[in-house]
């Protein structure tokens, strides 16, 4: 039997696991590469902390994707189950992916403003995505 073709919510789905996991390795590498190898493997009892600007950048970036993914996740799979997929639901996915994707690449860079902006436009695609899903 064949299965059936995913749903572009649940493709976004894949993807955003994709970057969370990017998120995470990004944020293991600055922290890595400012204390050390035997830190990042060891127990980490000592209570150092990094305290460069990419690596703090790095773990805020991180800690604020988790801020909203659980939501995202909950709702995409809503979509999928209540057969809501496509239209403003799926708008809604992609506004949400796409400008996380930028906004990890705004914080990294120390770009002000603009990802706070688009830190919005994350949260309006969620937004739309709870539209599609209640009405």
């Amino acid at each position: 039997m064949t299965p059936a073709p995913l749903s572009q919510e649940l493709l976004l789905l894949a993807a955003s696991v994709v970057l969370l996991v990017a998120q995470i390795f990004l944020q293991s590498a600055t922290m890595t590469r400012e204390l050390g190898r035997d830190w990042n493997a060891g127990p980490r009892d000592d209570g150092r902390k990094p305290t460069g600007v990419l690596a703090g950048r790095a773990e805020r970036a991180l800690k604020n994707l988790l801020e909203t993914y659980p939501a995202f996740v909950g709702l995409v799979l809503a979509l999928v189950i209540t057969g809501r997929t496509g239209g403003l639901g799926l708008a809604g996915a992609h506004l949400w992916f796409w400008a996380r994707v930028v906004y990890v690449a705004l914080y990294l860079a120390g770009v002000p403003m603009v990802r706070s902006i688009v830190w919005l436009v994350a949260l309006v695609g969620l937004g739309l995505m709870l539209t599609a899903l209640v009405l």
